[in-house]
């Protein structure tokens, strides 16, 4: 039994939140979205939040865990929807949110601490021409850290394919929980042992990425009477390589109902595209919604238009949207390798599996990668729609499950598991969720 009051009198003067509704709440992300994680999520909690400013009290907080075996679950602003960072084991909550310096920004490169918050460092980019490579539609409040570390793409991957690719990410500092904690930094392709890992083999406290060019961008809204009609569009508008652009969402109808906050741009019956393009590609643009018989009806070069924020209806904020209509609804997270592949799951489950593609560079080409909204009816029905879909070709990294091996790529890589074995002999770092390490 881990007695929290010596664990808070040996914490001194670091920050720590120990009202229970607090604690709760920061014990939690958007986990909610999947019925089959919200019936096994929803209980668990933290027994005590830690918010650490600095690199010297990451290294006293590891201490104190490994003295006191101590689970410890690290999380950024809680964006994910894996349950990444829920505690399975009680234990402290370290909450990085407060590590939020921006080192230097030059020559196309940031070095920040781990809880800067991501659209905080974009804005900061902006003021010397640099961009984020790519962000989460969650990115007013994500931060870098936890996007590393539970996330993998966003707006910006039709561009730069997702954070596994080699070149994303520079460097990264992290803290050991050996029994004598330290600091170590990772350089290049040894960054992919903590990528992706929510936080299960080191306590990411400082990132060094690559920037892109900052453009003037636009968001602009196309519709289409046929929905397989907007899906090649979105294909061979990804694949123009003369247009810029940073975002290319197609979604079926019926999921532009889900959008309220858009209906006067969103015809009834039409399936739509929301395009972020650059400014100086807008007449190509115009072009090629001319030659696949779609319309733009919302335009911000248009000066009467209001400025909208397309990004927020887009990736997981789709989601988002239509389960505040209707909490039934959840979602898949699929690669399609062709546009055939997609065109067989609409017509093959119609309105029960609405297809929503956001396009993305995968091994150089455009692909569209699904995340569809599912009428929820059983675990059982979810599993088949699951099945029907890898049975002919797609992949699904299923959202469904907290595992890293079941959520994307069916197993952990080995240098991740190898390197959690070195930084975390103890297992303490959100346990549960690494099955390698659990058999």
């Amino acid at each position: 039994m881990i007695n929290y009051k010596i664990v808070q009198e040996e914490l001194g003067n670091i920050k720590q939140i120990t009202e229970e509704e607090k604690i709760k709440k920061l014990s939690q992300d958007y986990y909610y979205f999947s019925p089959i994680l919200s019936e096994k999520l929803a209980d668990k909690t933290g027994d005590l939040v830690v918010q650490p400013t600095s690199e010297d009290e990451v290294l006293h907080i590891a201490k104190i865990c490994v003295k006191h075996q101590i689970p410890i679950t690290i999380r950024g602003a809680g964006t994910g929807n894996y349950g990444q960072c829920i505690p399975l084991n009680g234990g402290i909550i370290l909450d990085m949110t407060e590590m939020n310096k921006i080192q230097w920004i030059k020559s196309g490169i940031a070095r920040v601490e781990a809880g800067v918050k991501m659209s905080i460092l974009e804005r900061e980019a902006n003021k010397q021409g640099w961009e984020l490579r790519m962000i989460p539609s969650t990115y007013k409040i994500a931060t870098l850290g936890g996007f590393i570390g539970g996330g993998s793409g966003g707006i910006g991957s039709i561009n730069y394919g997702q954070l596994r690719d080699r070149g994303n990410v520079h460097k990264v500092k992290v803290v050991t929980l050996e029994k004598e904690p330290r600091i170590i930094e990772l350089i290049g392709d040894e960054t992919q042992q903590i990528n992706h890992a929510y936080g299960t083999n080191g306590i990411i406290t400082e990132i060094e990425i690559p920037l892109a060019p900052a453009y003037n961008w636009s968001d602009f809204i196309v519709v289409f009477d046929d929905f397989m009609n907007a899906v090649k569009f979105g294909q061979v508008l990804s694949d123009s390589d003369g247009i810029i652009k940073k975002l290319v969402s197609i979604h079926a109808y019926p999921i532009p109902n889900y959008f309220l906050a858009l209906k006067p741009y969103l015809p009834q019956g039409k399936s739509c595209a929301f395009l972020t393009i650059a400014d100086n590609s807008f007449l190509p643009l115009q072009e090629l919604v001319k030659e696949f018989r779609g319309e733009i009806t919302y335009n911000p070069q248009d000066k009467q238009e209001k400025p909208l924020q397309l990004i927020e209806f887009t990736w997981n904020h789709t989601t988002f949207h239509a389960r505040n209509i209707d909490p039934n609804l959840t979602y898949l997270q699929t690669f399609f390798w062709n546009l055939e592949q997609v065109e067989k799951m609409y017509k093959h489950f119609g309105d029960e599996v609405m297809i929503h593609l956001e396009f993305l560079r995968v091994g150089g080409k455009a692909i569209p990668a699904g995340l569809q909204l599912v009428k929820f009816t059983s675990e059982k029905r979810l599993n088949e729609i699951i099945k029907y879909h890898e049975d002919n070709g797609a992949n699904i990294a299923n959202p469904h499950t907290y595992i890293l091996e079941d959520g994307g790529r069916k197993k952990v890589e080995p240098e991740q598991l190898k390197f959690k074995r070195m930084v975390d002999p103890f297992g303490l770092m959100n346990q549960g969720k690494m099955r390698a390490w659990n058999q």
